[in-house]
């Protein structure tokens, strides 16, 4: 495959994916091969390669004589990804904390500036930006744990994590001042390098965020 057509695969792909976790693209919705060529310009076989891709990264399903559909939404599936997304993020965040730098910290500081103002115009009433809350929520995230010196170990977080936002952009709810606090106490335990504090914030920060997804599927459903 020449660097042309890798490039427009790679950005079908993307784009595919984007639409999944954005909601775009429905739960369940049968992905149409014709359909899709007009969405995303391009052609079947690129759409092909980049339906498979996403079936290995578990956005799309793609059951026997049934073509692709998006990959259905469940409790159950939620909860396991917060679950591995506890195991995975606490370790990588232990390490991080414990390996990160001055410069490391220079950028935890405004990864956590930018995130607390939008919380602060969120909790003003202010909710028109909530795909750009969820954007500077998982930079500071992604910052707490960069430091952890794996590349594995991030790689693995940001695919999880990416399964764990398309349920909360399915459900786009704010949890408030709770959601904030936590944040503000991971903040300050990390750069006081206190691990367990750290850590303990962390998880409980997971699965309040997952008993308030849930609940929110519930009334949906």
């Amino acid at each position: 495959m020449d660097e042309p057509a890798r490039t427009i695969g790679a950005s079908t792909y993307q784009r595919i994916k984007q639409d999944i976790i954005s909601g775009a693209l429905t739960p369940g919705r049968k992905l149409k091969l014709t359909d899709l060529k007009e969405r995303y310009d391009t052609s079947p076989s690129t759409l092909r390669e980049a339906l498979s891709r996403l079936v290995s990264a578990g956005f799309v399903e793609a059951p026997e004589q049934r073509g692709f559909l998006v990959a259905p939404v469940s409790p159950e599936d939620l909860t396991e990804i917060a679950e591995l997304r506890v195991l995975l993020e606490t370790h990588a965040l232990t390490l991080s904390i414990q390996n990160g730098d001055t410069e490391w910290e220079g950028d935890l500081v405004a990864a956590y500036h930018k995130l607390r103002l939008m919380e602060q115009k969120m909790l003003s009433g202010d909710e028109s930006e909530k795909v750009q809350w969820k954007r500077y929520d998982w930079e500071f995230h992604e910052t707490l744990i960069r430091a952890c010196k794996s590349s594995n170990l991030l790689a693995l977080h940001a695919r999880l994590y990416e399964k764990y936002l398309r349920y909360q952009m399915l459900v786009l709810t704010y949890r408030g001042e709770d959601a904030a606090e936590e944040h503000r106490k991971m903040f300050e335990a990390a750069l006081a390098r206190d691990t367990a504090t750290a850590a303990a914030v962390l998880e409980a920060h997971v699965l309040n965020g997952l008993q308030h997804t849930l609940a929110a599927m519930g009334a949906q459903s």
